[in-house]
C-alpha cells in the first residue's frame, strides 16, 4: 500500500514538474529566446514583460483614446492617426519602421515593406489568420447566408434607400432643413438591403438578426478592453450569459430561417427569379475617387494579422513559429513614404487613374484585404454607397451640423462615436 501511495505521490510530483516547467518555458524562456532571435534581425521594441508582453500599456491606450470626449481635428491626419491607432503609431515614432509588439507572451512583428506585407496577404498557406479570442468568436465566424457575389440588389437596394430618404423628408421642417444623425440611418440602411438581399421573405428576422449582432459587438469591445484571463469566458457573469443568450438566439434564428428556406425548396415555393447576377458599373468617377480616399483614410479595419505556424522566411528576415505579424493597414495608408508629402490629407485626386496608378502597384492599399482572403463583399459595399449617396444627393444637399464631432472608434470595425450628425437641406 506505502508503495503504491509513494508511486502516486511521485508521478504527481513529476506531473506538476514538468507542468511548471512547461509554463516557465512557455511564459519566460521561449519569449526572452525569441526576443533575442527577433532583435538580432532588427526588430526593435520594449522589452519582454512577464505574462502580460506589452497588453497593459496597449489596452490602456485603446480605453484613454475611445473614452476622449473631444474633436478631433478632420483635416490634421496625424491626430487622426495617434487617436485611432494609439499603440502601433507610438511604437513606429519610437521603434522605427520593423518592430516588435509583445502580445502576452506572443511575438507580434510589424513591417511596413510593400512587397513582404502583399506576401503575408496572398500567401495564405505559410502565413495563416490568427485563430481569433474565443470572446471575439461571439460575435461571429463568419458571413451568414451570404453566396459570392449574387445579390438580389436592384429591387432591395431600391425600396431599402427609398424607405430610409421617406423618413428624411418627413423630418425636414417647414424651412426645408433640419439637423439629423445620419449614421445610425446608413447602419440600419446597410442591414437592411443584405437582410432584404440574403433573407429574402424572412427579411424582418435578417434585420433582427443585424440588431443582435450589433449588441453584441459592443458587449465584445467592452471585454476585449479588460484584461483577458483564459477560461473567463466559461464563468457565470451577466456579461457572459449575455452574450451567450446572444449568440443562442443568432444561431437559432440562422437555423430557422434555413430550414424553412429548404422546406419551400422542397414544395417548390423558393423564387430564384429575383436573385441577379449582376455587377453594376458606375461611370461616376469622382464618387468612386472619393470613396477610394475616404477608404484609404478610414479604412473599415484598421489593422489585421497573420501567424506562421512553421519557421518561415519573409524576405531578409527569418520568422519563429508561433511569431505573428501585423499589418498596420491604417498605418500604411497614411505613410507619407508610399503615398508622398500629402497622405495624410483628403485628397480624392490620388485616384483619378486608378487604384493601381496611385499605389504604384504596391502593396499598399487594402480597405478590404488583399489576396485569396480579400473581402467577397467589397464590390457589393461600394456599388451600395455610391448608389446611396447618388439617390441621396438627387432630393438633398448637406453639411455638418454644429453638433458633429469627429472621433473615429474601433468597435470591431471603425465607426464615429458620436455618429455624423448633418444639416440637410431639400431640394
Amino acid at each position: 500500500m506505502d508503495a503504491v501511495a509513494n508511486t502516486l505521490v511521485i508521478s504527481c510530483a513529476v506531473i506538476v514538474v514538468l507542468y511548471a516547467w512547461k509554463m516557465i518555458d512557455k511564459v519566460w524562456l521561449r519569449p526572452k529566446k525569441l526576443e533575442r532571435i527577433l532583435k538580432k534581425q532588427g526588430f526593435n521594441g520594449n522589452k519582454y514583460k512577464l505574462f502580460f508582453g506589452d497588453t497593459k500599456e496597449l489596452f490602456s491606450q485603446l480605453s484613454k483614446s475611445s473614452s476622449l470626449n473631444k474633436h478631433i481635428d478632420i483635416d490634421n491626419g496625424e491626430e487622426v492617426l495617434s487617436h485611432v491607432m494609439a499603440f502601433p503609431h507610438h511604437s513606429l515614432q519610437k521603434h522605427g519602421r520593423s518592430f516588435i509588439t509583445w502580445m502576452g507572451w506572443t511575438p507580434r512583428v510589424t513591417i511596413l515593406e510593400p512587397e513582404l506585407m502583399k506576401d503575408v496577404l496572398t500567401k495564405s498557406n505559410d502565413f495563416q489568420r490568427i485563430r481569433g479570442n474565443p470572446i471575439v468568436r461571439l460575435s461571429g465566424t463568419g458571413l451568414i447566408t451570404l453566396e459570392g457575389e449574387q445579390w438580389n440588389m436592384v429591387p432591395a437596394f431600391h425600396l431599402s434607400c427609398c424607405i430610409m430618404l421617406g423618413k428624411w423628408e418627413k423630418l425636414i421642417s417647414s424651412t426645408g432643413a433640419c439637423e439629423l444623425d445620419v449614421w445610425p440611418h446608413l447602419q440600419a440602411l446597410t442591414s437592411d438591403v443584405i437582410s432584404r438581399t440574403a433573407f429574402g421573405s424572412s427579411y424582418e428576422e435578417g434585420f433582427h438578426i443585424f440588431e443582435l449582432l450589433t449588441k453584441q459587438s459592443v458587449l465584445v469591445m467592452e471585454l476585449l478592453r479588460s484584461l483577458y484571463i483564459p477560461g473567463s469566458r466559461f464563468l457565470p457573469t451577466k456579461k457572459n450569459k449575455r452574450m451567450k443568450a446572444i449568440r443562442k438566439e443568432v444561431n437559432h434564428s440562422i437555423k430557422t430561417i434555413i430550414d424553412n428556406r429548404l422546406k419551400e425548396m422542397k414544395v417548390g415555393k423558393s423564387n430564384f427569379d429575383d436573385l441577379l447576377g449582376i455587377m453594376l458599373e458606375s461611370n461616376m468617377e469622382e464618387v468612386t475617387m472619393i470613396f477610394y480616399e475616404v477608404l484609404r483614410l478610414y479604412p473599415p479595419a484598421p489593422g489585421t494579422a497573420r501567424v506562421v505556424n512553421k519557421d518561415t522566411a519573409l524576405g531578409r528576415f527569418s520568422l519563429p513559429s508561433g511569431t505573428q505579424i501585423a499589418l498596420p493597414v491604417m498605418l500604411i495608408h497614411y505613410d507619407e513614404q508610399f503615398w508622398g508629402s500629402d497622405a495624410k490629407k483628403f485628397n480624392p485626386n490620388r485616384f483619378s487613374e486608378g487604384i493601381s496608378k496611385a499605389t504604384k502597384n504596391q502593396g499598399i492599399y487594402f480597405p478590404f484585404g488583399w489576396g485569396p482572403r480579400i473581402c467577397i463583399g467589397q464590390n457589393f459595399a461600394l456599388i451600395e454607397a455610391k448608389l446611396a449617396l447618388a439617390m441621396i444627393l438627387q432630393r438633398f444637399s448637406f453639411e455638418f451640423a454644429p453638433s458633429y464631432l469627429h472621433a473615429p472608434n474601433i468597435i470591431l470595425t471603425l465607426q464615429p462615436k458620436y455618429g455624423a450628425p448633418l444639416i440637410l437641406h431639400k431640394l
